[in-house]
């Protein structure tokens, strides 16, 4: 854990244990087989991705390259993990049917739209601006981690859909040696930080096989994450392993997924026990039309305060934490605020609403 490793990843990959990482962030090399130089509207070269590692002979070939590695993630994976890989339209298709045809199951298809994409030279095809995630499990059975309200609080309390607008790399973030981009396909950490917030717990362990210039580890690191980092080239490797080095752990509430944690089950007996109701106190509904007594079994009127709100409601079933009042000072207050009193002075867990 927390370390970064110069090798080949079919190298490095088989030296780690089996069911061992909890998410998986894979930037795999594009195949995007270009030809020639591409000049701007102004005359200067667009500085395209030409690197060695992005080249191979055949689509068989990158297919073949694509399976090994996969098969190696895929035995490194817990039975619960989350495995993420980025493409465009030169190679996500082919990973996709290799990933099912590998019996990975996927749960959604992500679309990076770039707020300010390359645009296209030659005006030759639209300007390809976004870029395609997948989000796959090792099989449809798995119970995988999806920290649902977390990404509803980041999207202003309104469901996460599955088309995330983020800007490429661009100003300080994009790091940079004699003035010329270090990494050619440096992704932005916004996109890093929603893929580990959205799907793994603090403390997990992450893997990027192909890390580059070290984003998905520095991401992990800054929001209580474990990480591990492969990277063949050395010279992508030192700027990870220096960024890595200089980023600090910000350990926040959001960052813990404290809104994804379920809170401890209290029961009213405990409650009653600990002095926090009292036996034959009067539980009331908000408009005071309803009264019954709380007796020592944490009922009333025999019922639970589930089911007696349910009933006096005509539903079937209902939270009665949120259904019920007793008077203090002669004031109602809610029994939920009773019970997150209770959570913090009794069990140490502070509940947090942001909404």
């Amino acid at each position: 854990m927390n370390k970064l490793f110069l090798g080949d990843a079919f190298e490095v990959l088989p030296t780690l244990k089996s069911e061992s990482v909890d998410l998986v962030f894979i930037d795999p090399p594009y195949f995007m087989q270009t030809e020639g130089s591409l000049v701007r509207s102004e005359g200067t070269l667009f500085d395209e991705i030409a690197e060695h590692w992005d080249k191979f002979d055949s689509f068989n070939d990158y297919d073949i390259f694509t399976i090994n590695y996969l098969n190696e993630i895929k035995r490194i994976m817990k039975k619960n993990a989350s495995l993420w890989i980025i493409g465009s339209f030169q190679n996500i298709y082919r990973i996709g049917k290799i990933l099912q045809d590998m019996g990975f199951w996927i749960i959604n298809d992500i679309i990076w739209k770039k707020s300010n994409p390359t645009p296209n030279f030659k005006g030759t095809r639209f300007t390809n601006s976004h870029e395609t995630l997948l989000w796959v499990i090792k099989d449809k059975n798995s119970k995988y981690t999806f920290n649902y309200k977390t990404m509803k609080y980041l999207n202003g309390n309104k469901q996460m859909g599955s088309v995330w607008e983020i800007p490429i790399c661009a100003g300080s973030e994009r790091i940079k040696i004699d003035g010329k981009k270090a990494h050619p396909t440096q992704k932005p950490e916004k996109l890093l930080e929603n893929i580990i917030l959205a799907t793994s717990k603090q403390k997990d362990i992450v893997l990027d096989p192909f890390m580059g210039i070290g984003t998905t580890a520095a991401v992990a690191k800054r929001l209580g994450r474990n990480y591990i980092g492969i990277e063949r080239e050395e010279k992508y490797f030192n700027l990870a392993k220096k960024r890595v080095e200089n980023e600090k752990v910000l350990d926040t509430p959001l960052y813990r997924n404290i809104l994804d944690i379920k809170p401890p089950k209290v029961k009213i007996t405990d409650m009653i026990e600990k002095g926090y109701f009292k036996k034959n106190e009067n539980f009331l509904d908000k408009n005071e039309k309803f009264s019954f007594k709380l007796d020592e079994n944490g009922k009333l009127e025999k019922h639970s305060i589930h089911k007696l709100s349910a009933k006096l409601q005509n539903k079937i079933n209902f939270n009665g934490w949120e259904y019920w009042y007793v008077k203090r000072d002669d004031k109602l207050i809610s029994i939920n605020e009773i019970r997150k009193e209770y959570w913090k002075k009794e069990l140490g867990y502070e509940c947090i609403n942001w909404s």
